[in-house]
C-alpha cells in the first residue's frame, strides 16, 4: 500500500437513535480512485459530510496527511487540500460560467473573496486566466459567458467539478457525480475523471452507477446500514455474496 493521504479511524455518527455510521474505518491511498457504493440510506453521503466538516461525528476522528479535520469547518478543510462536488450541483446560478469557476479560485488564493458592485475583481487576469483553463479541460470553453442557471445538469455537474479542480485540491470528493446525467454526458464524464487521476490526484467517489464506478476505482468500500460490509479491489468486491445480497438483492454486479 502507498501512502494514506485520507484516515478515518472508528468514525460514528447518530442522529437520534439512529446510528447514521457505526465504527468506520476507512484509508484513502494517495494517487488512487476510492469508490464507496451501497444501498440508499448506508451512510455514503454522511460519510463524506464528516469528512468534510459539514457533520461532527459522536465519536472517531478523520486525519488528511497528518492534520485532523475533526473540529474543523468546511472551509477551514476546503483550504488544506479537501474539494467535494456535491450530489446537488452548489453553483451561483447568476454569474456566469467563467464567473463561477473564478470565485473559488480568488477564496484559495486570498482566503476569501467578496463581491463587489463594479465587479472588479472579475477582470483580473491571473485568475481569470487558470479558470479559462480548467473551463478548456472540461469541455466548457464556449459556454464561459453563459449564465450558469441556464446550464442542463450535466453541464451544471462539470461547471461545479470545474469550481473545485481550479483550488488545486490534493483530495476530491465526488458524490453521485454523474447522477441524472445521460449516458453520454456520463461517459464523458468519465474521461474527464480519467484525465484527472493520470494527474495524480486522489479521489473518493460515492456512485450508484455500476458502469462509472468500475470504469474508475482503483479499490470499493461497500457501506450497509451505516458499516462497511466489504473492501478491496473492483474485482472482487463484484463476486462477493455478501455485496450483492446487500446491495443488489442477490443479484450479481
Amino acid at each position: 500500500m502507498g501512502k494514506i493521504i485520507l484516515d478515518v479511524s472508528d468514525v460514528q455518527m447518530r442522529f437520534g437513535g439512529l446510528m447514521a455510521l457505526s465504527d468506520i474505518n476507512l484509508q484513502i491511498e494517495e494517487g488512487k480512485t476510492h469508490a464507496i457504493i451501497g444501498p440508499n440510506g448506508a451512510g455514503k453521503s454522511t460519510l463524506l459530510n464528516v469528512c468534510v466538516g459539514r457533520l461532527q461525528p459522536n465519536h472517531g476522528t478523520v486525519m488528511f496527511e497528518g492534520t485532523t479535520l475533526t473540529g474543523k469547518t468546511p472551509y477551514e478543510i476546503n483550504q488544506v487540500g479537501v474539494a467535494r462536488v456535491f450530489q446537488t450541483p452548489e453553483i451561483f446560478p447568476e454569474l456566469t460560467i467563467l464567473q463561477n469557476v473564478m470565485v473559488p479560485a480568488f477564496a484559495k488564493r486570498d482566503g476569501t473573496f467578496r463581491f463587489n458592485a463594479g465587479g472588479s475583481l472579475f477582470g483580473e487576469r491571473q485568475i481569470r486566466e487558470e479558470a479559462e483553463h480548467v473551463l478548456e479541460d472540461l469541455g466548457l470553453t464556449e459556454q464561459r459567458h453563459h449564465v450558469a442557471g441556464s446550464l442542463s445538469r450535466g453541464d451544471k455537474r462539470r461547471l461545479e467539478l470545474a469550481m473545485c479542480l481550479v483550488q488545486h485540491p490534493r483530495l476530491l470528493l465526488l458524490d453521485e457525480p454523474t447522477a441524472g446525467m445521460s449516458r453520454a454526458d456520463t461517459n464523458r464524464t468519465i474521461e474527464i475523471l480519467k484525465r484527472i487521476k493520470e494527474r495524480g490526484m486522489t479521489k473518493v467517489i460515492i456512485e450508484h452507477d455500476m458502469h462509472v464506478v468500475f470504469s474508475l476505482a482503483d479499490k470499493i468500500s461497500v457501506l450497509a446500514q451505516g458499516r462497511i460490509i466489504a473492501e478491496g479491489a473492483p474485482d472482487d468486491v463484484r463476486g462477493n455474496p455478501k455485496v450483492q445480497e446487500a446491495y443488489l438483492g442477490g443479484a450479481h454486479l
